[in-house]
């Protein structure tokens, strides 16, 4: 039996560069199988599941990215397989980035959650691994001023000092394409269905951690044609505000002493 799966989220999707994000899974590894969940009204993407390790599963309803991630993490469970890739229908990858990550996995039990390097496709990287967020560095990181200042605030968050091939543990891992321990997720549970979108990574990462390592793993790299749509769109900044206040509800706004604690101990790791 296979030890792993993964899924892609899929809504209104280009069928080109989502067809680009499935052919990286399937051929990257001669093993493991792929769910679709298609949140789209129309099932018109069901053309791409035409492979045999592909397992469709049309979802109109539309209860957000989590929600139907963990349609897939719930079968995944089911049919025993021991980890499982969240792959946003963006990522793609030319090379075999699939094995070298499982065996990390597979050799630290310790580790629940694992993230690649994440480039832009014109090769430069995307700092996505963080510290745990206050609500003020949430909305300081969208409005971008005064520069100076902001450029130093987000080297901090961002961790954009740590040497670029370090291997560390980061409270906060991003949603995009990241390895999930089915054991943790067992223990813990999946994502958080409260959040429609935006945020459910933070949650979910943030619950990992508690319990296990959640790393961010250099050696191996994706690309990802990011598009920051709560940037662009006032619809999509709204479900981000409601999302960022679902979070800050949940774990605590300005007197959150985990978050001092956990910060802490993440910045340790790269004292000399």
């Amino acid at each position: 039996m296979e030890i792993f799966s993964g899924s892609i989220v899929l809504y209104n999707n280009e069928a080109t560069s989502l067809k680009k994000a499935i052919d990286s899974f399937l051929k990257a590894n001669n093993k493991g199988v792929l769910y679709l969940i298609d949140n789209s009204t129309s099932d018109v993407l069901k053309k791409l599941a035409n492979m045999e390790r592909i397992h469709y599963i049309h979802n109109p309803s539309n209860p957000g990215f989590g929600a139907a991630h963990n349609v897939a993490l719930n079968l995944a469970i089911e049919a025993g397989y021991q980890y499982h890739f969240i792959i946003n229908p963006d990522i793609y990858f030319n090379v075999d980035i699939i094995t070298p990550m499982l065996n990390y996995m597979q050799d630290r039990p310790d580790v629940g959650m694992l993230m690649p390097e994440v480039l832009n496709e014109d090769g430069s990287v995307q700092y996505l691994p963080k510290l745990l967020p206050s609500p003020f560095w949430i909305f300081r990181r969208k409005l971008k001023k005064p520069a100076k200042i902001h450029q130093k605030f987000v080297d901090k968050y961002e961790l954009q000092k740590v040497g670029r091939r370090t291997i560390y543990n980061s409270p906060l891992l991003s949603g995009c394409f990241t390895l999930l321990n089915l054991t943790a997720i067992k223990e813990l549970g999946g994502y958080d269905d409260q959040y429609f979108m935006y945020f459910e990574d933070f949650d979910l990462s943030r619950r990992i951690h508690r319990k296990y390592k959640t790393i961010y793993f250099p050696n191996v790299s994706v690309y990802h044609s990011y598009d920051s749509g709560a940037n662009k769109s006032s619809r999509l900044f709204s479900i981000f505000v409601s999302s960022a206040i679902t979070y800050f509800n949940k774990w605590g706004w300005f007197f959150d002493k985990e978050r001092i604690k956990v910060n802490k101990e993440t910045l340790k790791q790269f004292e000399s």
